[in-house]
């Protein structure tokens, strides 16, 4: 038999499905939907987040959970690339920090070192896309930058300073759960797993100019990465 809060969100995904509740729609309050199920509001909640991690509803801190409008994938090409969206919204913070424990590994520098944090919140409309820290040494570090662009691209551009060419760009993807933080930027479930795209670039003389964390929401993120071969591979096959 199926569990109260299986039933419940059961109830409630069908009600999505069929249009009665809308996409942008607010729900009733937890109490209230507590009081329509005769269930305890743990158990209430414990169903809403079998949506939430399905990624139908959305909790917004402070204003209730609504259904989320259909989910637009998120493509993540190897590279450092998300392909422009000309609906995307990106705003930056920009904070002045030290390297300490996995920054000053992760950037292959002694701890105490001087960096600058630029964290990027992407939004589709009013819904969050993805969510990005770029570290990068101080004195490398762009001063001018605003706190919003157009897309993803435009931080891209206005993070680069001139410094010598990359030698290697690594990338590392894995998925894992959100942290608190992540889970309520992105309005998603802390039980949603998120795809983690840790970029690092060298240039030439083998210095670390940029390490990259990228998370996106994994109910609607893929990465591709495509390999082009040259002549001279082909010719050894």
């Amino acid at each position: 038999m199926a569990s109260r809060r299986h039933v419940i969100a059961d109830d409630l995904r069908a009600q999505i499905s069929t249009g009665h509740i809308k996409a942008g729609d607010r729900l009733p309050s937890e109490a209230q939907l507590a009081a329509r199920y005769t269930v305890s509001t743990p158990t209430l909640r414990s169903a809403l987040a079998l949506l939430q991690a399905e990624g139908l509803v959305e909790k917004v801190h402070g204003k209730g959970n609504f259904v989320r409008h259909p989910l637009r994938r998120i493509t993540y090409v190897g590279g450092g690339r998300i392909p422009a969206n000309a609906g995307l919204r990106v705003s930056i913070r920009t904070t002045k920090l030290r390297a300490r424990g996995h920054l000053a590994t992760l950037l292959r520098v002694p701890a105490g070192s001087l960096l600058t944090e630029f964290l990027c919140l992407s939004h589709d409309g009013k819904s969050p896309h993805s969510l990005a820290r770029v570290y990068i040494p101080r004195d490398l570090a762009p001063t001018d930058v605003p706190a919003e662009s157009s897309g993803p691209e435009g931080v891209a551009t206005m993070l680069t300073k001139p410094r010598p060419p990359l030698a290697e760009v690594q990338e590392r993807v894995c998925a894992r759960l959100p942290t608190p933080m992540e889970a309520a930027a992105l309005r998603i479930s802390s039980t949603l797993a998120v795809l983690e795209v840790t970029r690092v670039s060298t240039d030439i003389t083998g210095r670390i100019v940029e390490a990259a964390l990228l998370i996106l929401p994994g109910d609607c993120a893929e990465a591709v990465f495509t390999t082009h071969h040259t002549t001279e591979d082909r010719r050894a096959e």
